[in-house]
């Protein structure tokens, strides 16, 4: 018996097990001192009204032997499939049902896709990025090469033809840094992975906060793209499913190599090794595209979008440099006082008491930067943003 080596090229501890740590080991040596939390992605406010009356009614429906139901298709249910496609086609994006894969959110979806794609590939991700796309690779064994996303570039990486690549990484609106892709853009990188004959796993599980028509929802809006790319989604931030889990990916029939079909490639992966998403669990996502569904959600989302510019709008007073805030749930500072990222890090809890995730943590580029995030409670993020503003403006 061998384990996998590459294990031992991977950090030994997920970069928010590291954070709550540190805050742990601060509330016991201060248990009268009040944190405030603008560090990890989690959502705060509960589930709308139309998704637990969904939840409820399938519920009741599992109890009833003639609506009962056990194992359902890996590739989830045609209601729901049938509404993600619906969503897609309000912005001009043709999906088809059999090309949506329902699955447990974007975070599994990203790792497992991996099972497509052999080990030789040479993977392109930008630096600061999301760790899981890092670490899944490295577990796996692949070439991993770096495109520089900076200041200078407002942390959008563009096309580097001398750069040779297999599977590209992009997400937008960006995690952690807040900026997003407009469709011009896109369809750059769309044109570099067909001349390199590669494929973009296009991550848009913040998609929902653009309101910039001239930024992409989806990659499929871009022409080209239903050869060459993936996109995963989520209802985790749209509409607060973390704990609840549901995602989707989209994988369409034109993307092909060497003779074999991603598509069924994905479908036969996930009939072998996932047993799909719960009927229950799908009943409430499903509702999350009613007219009643929808105008909820929209409130819920422009709630973190009101979060958003209050911190915003809190830097802006302060005059530190900043991407996001705006389409997006993530606002992305640069450090002030030339501090790195896990001593702002240690100094605004210690003095503001205040919890945000430092840059380095998402890689070399994010040195010197640091993540708040729109998805607290109205009252901790004003409370938070009042904090920052007394700490640095002494």
């Amino acid at each position: 018996m061998k384990f996998n080596t590459n294990y031992s090229n991977i950090s030994d501890s997920y970069l928010f097990s590291t954070i709550a740590k540190k805050v742990a080991a601060y509330q016991a040596a201060c248990p009268d001192k009040k944190v405030l939390r603008l560090g990890i992605g989690d959502v705060t406010l509960p589930l709308a009204p139309a998704v637990i009356s969904a939840l409820h009614s399938a519920v009741d429906e599992m109890a009833a032997k003639e609506t009962f139901r056990g194992y359902g298709p890996e590739q989830g249910y045609g209601f729901l499939k049938d509404a993600v496609a619906g969503y897609y086609a309000e912005r001009g994006a043709d999906v088809k049902g059999d090309e949506i894969f329902i699955s447990d959110g974007a975070k599994s979806d990203l790792g497992n896709i991996l099972d497509l794609f052999d080990a030789c590939n040479t993977v392109l991700v930008p630096d600061p990025v999301y760790p899981v796309y890092v670490d899944t690779n490295v577990m796996a064994g692949r070439k991993i090469a770096y495109m520089n996303a900076t200041s200078q570039n407002n942390f959008l990486p563009m096309p580097d033809y001398s750069v040779d690549a297999d599977i590209i990484y992009l997400c937008s609106p960006n995690n952690p840094t807040g900026a997003a892709y407009s469709k011009a853009q896109l369809k750059e990188w769309v044109d570099y992975a067909a001349a390199k004959g590669a494929v973009i796993l296009y991550d848009a599980a913040y998609e929902c906060f653009i309101t910039d028509d001239s930024l992409a929802r989806s990659i499929f809006q871009i022409e080209g793209a239903r050869s060459c790319a993936i996109e995963f989604c989520s209802f985790s931030k749209m509409a607060g499913f973390t704990g609840t889990r549901c995602g989707w990916t989209v994988v369409p029939e034109e993307l092909a190599c060497g003779g074999l079909s991603a598509n069924k490639m994905w479908l036969r992966r996930q009939t072998t090794k996932f047993n799909g998403v719960p009927y229950i669990v799908q009943r409430g996502a499903a509702a999350v595209f009613t007219p009643e569904g929808r105008a909820q959600i929209a409130e819920n989302i422009g709630y973190y979008r009101q979060n958003a510019k209050l911190i915003a709008d809190g830097l802006k007073e302060l005059g530190i440099w900043f991407t996001g805030g705006e389409n997006s749930p993530y606002v992305w500072l640069k450090c002030p006082g030339g501090m790195g990222s896990w001593q702002f890090f240690d100094y605004l809890l210690e003095n503001a008491q205040v919890v945000g995730t430092p840059g380095a943590g998402f890689g070399v580029n994010g040195e010197g930067f640091f993540r708040l995030t729109a998805f607290g409670s109205r009252e901790v993020t004003a409370e938070a943003v009042e904090r920052i503003k007394r700490l640095l403006s002494k």
